[in-house]
């Protein structure tokens, strides 16, 4: 089996540091619109906030994808990565058009803190729910986060093909030869996780 990550369920975030990241990355998207300069707050209380950690940022809108963008390991601290990361989903993901200001308070927001990445040795090794997947090879490279088997109910085979098909491969490459890939395990939550925690 891989080797934990030593960033793994060593800074597992609170519930204020979840809130606190969530309208970071929400005051993020605002200010591509307002133009207001970021603020550097709450370095000094949350060391989890100076990790090098990597981070998603995943928008929907009523249930649909609207962006989602990230970095795998990021070499600011992780609420400048997820700042960062939460401008560019709505204004780069290449699959949608750019968010306009009238949509942003229609956003839902979700963040993902990903562990260091781990070779995968073997495809038993991964497990649904809990590997995100990290494809490299002919100069290609693709990402899956640990929650989109989950979300569209695949088998680890499915899984398999959505990395294949995410990085420009045909289906069922996977099964042609012992793929370059990487797992990371990520913390993941979101507006209504959060606001569920608080009731």
């Amino acid at each position: 089996m891989p080797k934990a990550s030593p960033w793994e369920n060593k800074m597992e975030p609170t519930l204020e540091e979840k809130k606190i990241l969530l309208e970071t990355a929400r005051a993020a998207i605002n200010s591509f619109f307002t133009g207001e300069k970021k603020s550097q707050p709450y370095y000094e209380n949350h060391p989890l906030f100076k990790s090098h950690a990597g981070a998603f940022v995943t928008l929907t809108e009523h249930g649909r994808l609207r962006g989602c963008i990230g970095y795998i390991i990021s070499d600011q601290p992780l609420i400048e990565t997820v700042y960062e990361a939460a401008v560019q989903a709505s204004q780069n993901d290449p699959r949608f058009l750019p968010v306009q200001k009238t949509e942003v308070p229609k956003l839902s927001l979700e963040i993902s803190i990903l562990s260091e990445p781990f070779p995968l040795n073997s495809y038993e090794e991964i497990e649904i729910g809990k590997h995100g997947l990290i494809l490299e090879e002919k100069g290609r490279r693709g990402l899956l986060l640990p929650q989109v088997p989950i979300e569209h109910n695949m088998n680890r085979e499915q899984y398999l093909d959505a990395i294949c098909d995410k990085s420009g491969f045909p289906t069922g490459y996977w099964k042609t030869k012992q793929l370059k890939l990487s797992g990371f395990t990520a913390t993941v939550f979101s507006d209504s996780s959060v606001s569920a925690e608080l009731k």
